[in-house]
């Protein structure tokens, strides 16, 4: 029989949702893990940052909730921060527990327990009183409160304000009662219904999330009380209680083992991943409460074995129920675009109530008294809740979700799948990507090419066969976890690579008793095998970590000689010029053959848990079998790819656990580091190398070609790449792409190396363009993301197994291949299912793509909502007019005639500059901007404005023959006998003046949604009718838009309950010209921003 022993690992659920709620319990158990493995200085530079954390009072909070008082980076910095300080607290708790330390007797005493007695019942009523239940608490039933919070929380507030103020202008304020009002109060309750149920879906799925951890938790125990062994209820365990435990049992709570049988196994892949069982032992094993293998997590399972048990935790005191806490506790992640999107919504929102309590005001103290029966209270309070219902664009928090799910769909039709929305916005951001080597940049294809004993090299493929010969065949093929069948060998790449090199060489008469799979902790494989019934002990991984351990070394004829100073240095300068020179992973392949009558593992071969122990003490006095290369050729398509990168302003680091020479020359070829000299972990630590690569670029941005080129894209990027685009001189851009190229700096450093940095040295790190980071360990990987993103960098960083997850876990956006491991998969943010890194390309694209996209709709959408339904309000109460623009039909451009639009702006393809701009930086470019409203306002939304009221007036005068004279300051005037008009003849006059205004708000709007299509491009760069960036959909919302207008204004109900009126022809042809008018202005604006960049028309650009 053979036994897989690991050390920990997050479960692959058994349905997707609990899929999902497993795997995050299982990223923060091994964020927590690392967390109590971390050294003191590491813990007082994770606290130092965590201090500055800003604390606002409550008040600030709910405030900031109204009024934006930070900005969205810094909201989203701040939750982050909060619960990294949560998960602090968290470690720092069980950092300080002892109970996997101490002997067993002190746990009993600690307790007041025995392991021949357990607890007496009185003593379990007193502790059942005082510790409660063993539950893990998850959110309560659906309660009258969080009813309550779905129909009245946030600002659904304000939206039933205004449906009691529209009721109550029907009725008893109404005089008459008009239809139209109750008409609106019944389309608001409508909405927050909606947004109620929303909600309410939103809580469902977190409970379900929790139940699921509820899942987790056995029915009964087998407990000892009062001298006898009894069946308890799980949630009625008490500290102190002593468990037994047998194949087939959940754990129950935290528990000491007090006992294990020989065969003892564990099942932690629910709160570690890690699918291998852990050997149970009474003796502690590490100094990390999560590690050690005698303790007994509440959500673990015996697979093999029997043991017993001390109570140590229950409920939420247990390791899963604070890390359930830590799910349950924190608040839904919002995306930065999601922030600013709430805050742009709660801002207008907050303007909007201003404004209509001003007009209300107004009317109050003003026009009530000195224009008595131009506006009744009624009309007053309708016009300011107006103002409220439609200043805010109803349609952006939808365009927002539609926008990220059309990219969304965009980048699963390029085989990217990407499994949250909120990731689509974060790519926008992303400045670098930490990405493993094997299969990510490499082929995921390893070939042992070359084989060193100790005093000769041999091609791997045409080995001599001999005694050496065969013992390298042996370790290769057993200390292997890859399986092999008739068609194919499967399993990790250099398992697979040494396999395929062993197979046909085995001997059949040895077999495999015990394998520790490689760790990236240890950094070797070791396995115990037996021929003739003989045990002894192969181990391979890396030559640093080996070779202290080897006494012997074979030599090419199978002889055995000292493994002394002289023949290390011979076999490290193997290892190196290897490296350096073809690429090599290199391995050391070692065994330990015991003397006859001196063999530890002889009596133990049997007992999977004690051969564990004694083969864990054999690995040392080794003989080296000797060093095996393998390479794994990069992808053709990376440097390609990487130069797009760097074009687009985004750095590539390589994050690898091979050996600094290995990963510096895979780096080369990938493009990676393309400065001639890498810097080493001496030139940061003298602080000169971030003063040098200061020193460099301004040396590169005062060549007058790359001056502009830099200032667009502060992280250098590729002027070959780059500069070909915008230049046509090839040999111009040869000397531009060395001028650049010599700028940049790389480095590369080491796990063991990274210790020795401080946070001013990292400061260092994050500057450098270039970087390879060798032989990380999984803390150091979660290490150099945190760093990274600590000095505002937005990160994406690939994962492969669970070890990652931490690291994934941290990232703004984690990323699998679609090759790798399901526990990748399952916990990445987006994976490349074509196992494509060039796909990473189309993705930023997209994600870019989202962002612009979704600007563009804001520019759509605000010039209409604000300034153009605001002004008609505006001029209604300080200039007396008739009010142009009613209420309802505000709502209807508001939720129904921009909403198709704004849906086809949605799926606009990108601009052809997209990646030749750095990633934008959410700290100092937000969604909007003061150019942003200036533009929107003071250009589009001045253009609708005066357009809209021209066509008011003018309908006016050609229906009526009132001129605007007349018009402007009517207040009361406007009644019987105006202008010989009758009060009803007045009254139709207006309803139909409106709807023209309406439809010629609605006709600009056509032109306003070609010109947003770009940014600076014309039109007819970007033809939205033919070629590779049309959008034949804009054609589509033009006759949708118009059918909507028609039916709102033709149809009788409509213009008795909501006043509107019949649209003369003519008056849908005259606001045509006017659209047109506004595409010109648009093109000639955009004109000037392409044709003089320095302009004060293009520094105003949005």
């Amino acid at each position: 029989m053979e036994v897989q022993a690991a050390e920990s690992g997050p479960a692959v659920a058994h349905t997707q949702h609990g899929s999902s709620t497993h795997l995050q319990l299982a990223a923060e158990f091994r964020t927590l893990s690392i967390q109590l493995s971390e050294g003191d200085e590491r813990r007082r530079q994770r606290q130092q940052r965590l201090q500055g954390i800003l604390r606002w009072p409550r008040w600030r909070e709910a405030l900031n909730e109204i009024v934006p008082l930070r900005s969205a980076h810094q909201q989203r910095r701040r939750d982050e921060q909060q619960r990294s300080a949560a998960v602090a607290k968290v470690a720092e708790q069980l950092r300080a527990a002892t109970f996997h330390t101490d002997s067993v007797e002190r746990v009993f005493a600690c307790f007041s327990s025995s392991p021949t007695l357990g607890l007496e019942s009185e003593a379990v009523r007193r502790r059942a009183g005082v510790h409660g239940r063993n539950v893990v608490k998850a959110s309560g039933g659906c309660d009258a409160v969080r009813v309550v919070g779905w129909f009245f929380g946030g600002f659904n507030r304000f939206l039933w304000i205004s449906a009691v103020v529209f009721a109550l202008c029907w009725r008893p304020l109404g005089d008459p009662p008009l239809m139209g009002n109750l008409a609106l109060a019944v389309v608001v309750v409508l909405v927050i219904a909606l947004q109620a149920l929303f909600s309410a879906w939103q809580e469902w799925i977190t409970t379900r999330a929790l139940a699921s951890i509820t899942s987790m938790l056995p029915a009964e125990a087998t407990v000892l009380r009062d001298g006898r062994q009894q069946r308890v209820a799980v949630a009625a365990l008490v500290p102190g209680d002593v468990v037994s435990l047998r194949a087939g049992d959940r754990i129950p709570a935290d528990l000491r083992l007090i006992e294990a049988s020989q065969d003892l196994l564990l099942d932690r892949s629910a709160l570690t991943g890690a699918a291998d069982a852990t050997v149970g032992t009474v003796r502690h094993t590490s100094a990390n409460y999560l590690e050690t293998r005698n303790m007994a997590m509440t959500g673990a399972s015996v697979t093999q074995g029997r043991g017993a048990g001390v109570v140590v935790a229950t409920g939420d005191r247990t390791v899963l129920g604070r890390v359930a806490q830590l799910t349950r506790g924190a608040k839904a992640a919002r995306s930065i675009l999601q922030i600013e999107v709430h805050r742009l919504v709660n801002g207008l929102t907050t303007l909007s109530v201003a404004v209509g309590a001003l007009f209300v005001l107004l009317w109050s103290v003003w026009l009530r008294v000195r224009f008595p029966g131009f506006m009744t209270a009624a009309d007053a309070l309708a016009n300011g809740v107006g103002v409220l219902v439609t200043f805010v664009p109803g349609s952006l928090p939808i365009s927002l979700t539609l926008a990220l799910t059309a990219i969304a769909k965009r980048m699963q039709k390029h085989s990217v799948l990407v499994k949250n929305l909120a990731t689509v916005e974060t790519l926008a951001s992303v400045s670098v990507i930490c990405c493993e080597k094997t299969g990510t940049l490499t082929r995921r294809c390893m070939a042992a090419t070359h084989v060193a004993y100790a005093d000769s090299e041999e091609p791997a493929a045409a080995l001599r066969p001999g005694p050496a010969a065969q013992r390298l065949y042996e370790t290769a093929g057993l200390c292997n976890d890859a399986v092999s069948d008739e068609r194919d060998v499967t399993g990790d790449a250099t398992d697979c690579a040494l396999l395929r090199l062993a197979l046909g060489h085995i001997s059949s008469d040895v077999s495999r008793l015990l394998a520790v799979p490689f760790s990236l902790r240890r950094r070797y494989m070791l396995a115990v095998c037996a021929r003739s019934g003989v045990p002894f002990v192969l181990v391979k991984g890396a030559p640093e970590t080996l070779f202290p351990r080897c006494t012997t070394v074979q030599a090419a004829d199978g002889s055995v000689v000292p493994f002394d100073a002289a023949m290390r240095a011979r076999m490290e300068a193997t290892q190196e010029r290897w490296a350096r020179e073809h690429g090599c992973r290199v391995l050391l392949l070692c065994r330990r053959d015991f003397a006859p009558g001196a063999n530890p593992l002889a009596d133990v071969a049997d007992c999977p848990a004690r051969l564990y122990a004694a083969a864990s003490e054999c690995v040392d006095a080794l003989c080296a079998v000797g060093l095996v290369g393998l390479v794994d050729l990069p992808r053709p398509e990376i440097p390609a790819v990487v130069d797009t990168f760097r074009g687009a302003g985004v750095r590539v680091f390589m994050v690898s656990g091979d050996y600094a020479p290995t990963a510096e020359f895979v780096a080369r070829q990938c493009r990676i580091i393309t400065a001639p000299v890498s810097d080493c972990i001496d030139d940061v630590l003298d602080g000169k190398s971030l003063s040098r690569c200061q020193s460099k670029t301004s040396r590169a941005a005062d060549v007058p070609e790359l001056r502009h080129w830099y200032s667009k894209t502060p992280r250098a990027a590729d002027a070959s790449t780059q500069l070909s685009r915008c230049h046509s001189q090839a040999s111009r851009d040869e000397s531009l792409a060395e001028t650049a190229v010599t700028s940049r700096l790389s480095l590369v450093v080491s796990g063991p190396e990274l210790e020795r940095l401080r946070p001013e040295h990292w400061d260092a790190v994050a500057a450098y363009e270039e970087i390879v980071f060798a032989r990380i360990r999984p803390d150091q990987k979660l290490q150099i993301v945190e760093e990274l993103a600590a000095r505002s960098n937005y990160v994406a960083v690939t994962g492969d197994d669970a070890n990652d997850l931490p690291a994934m876990r941290a990232a703004h956006v984690a990323v699998a291949m679609g090759n790798g491991s399901e526990v990748a998969k399952e916990a990445a943010d987006m994976v490349l299912l074509d196992n494509n890194f060039a796909s990473i390309v189309t993705a930023i694209e997209c994600g870019r793509l989202a962002f612009a996209n979704l600007q563009k709709v804001i520019m759509y959408l605000l010039p209409m909502t604000n300034l153009s339904e605001i002004v008609p309000s505006l001029l209604n109460v300080a200039l007396g007019l008739p009010i142009p623009l009613s209420t309802f039909l505000m709502l209807v451009i508001n939720t129904v005639t921009d909403v198709w639009a704004s849906t086809v702006l949605i799926h606009e393809e990108p601009e052809h500059d997209i990646l030749l701009h750095p990633p934008r930086d959410p700290r100092t470019e937000g969604l909007v901007s003061c150019r942003f409203f200036l533009h929107a306002y003071a250009f589009i939304g001045l253009i609708q404005t005066v357009t809209g009221h021209f066509m008011f007036f003018l309908c006016i005068y050609l229906q009526s023959g009132i001129g605007p004279q007349h018009v402007f300051l009517a207040y009361n005037k406007w009644t019987d006998g105006y202008q010989g008009k009758t009060r009803a003849e007045l009254a139709e006059l207006v309803c139909v003046a409106g709807s023209v205004h309406f439809m010629t708000l609605v006709i600009m709007q056509w032109g306003n949604m070609f010109a947003a299509r770009t940014r600076s491009l014309s039109i007819f760069q970007q033809n939205p009718f033919y070629g590779p960036k049309r959008n034949p959909l804009l054609l589509v919302a033009i006759p949708i838009s118009l059918a909507v207008a028609l039916f709102v204004n033709e149809i009788p109900w409509f213009n008795r309950v909501f006043l509107t009126g019949r649209i003369p022809m003519e008056y849908f042809f005259l606001p045509i010209p006017f659209a047109f008018l506004l595409i010109a202005a648009e093109e000639a604006r955009k004109y000037v921003v392409r044709r003089y960049p320095a302009s004060t028309v293009a520094r105003l650009a949005w």
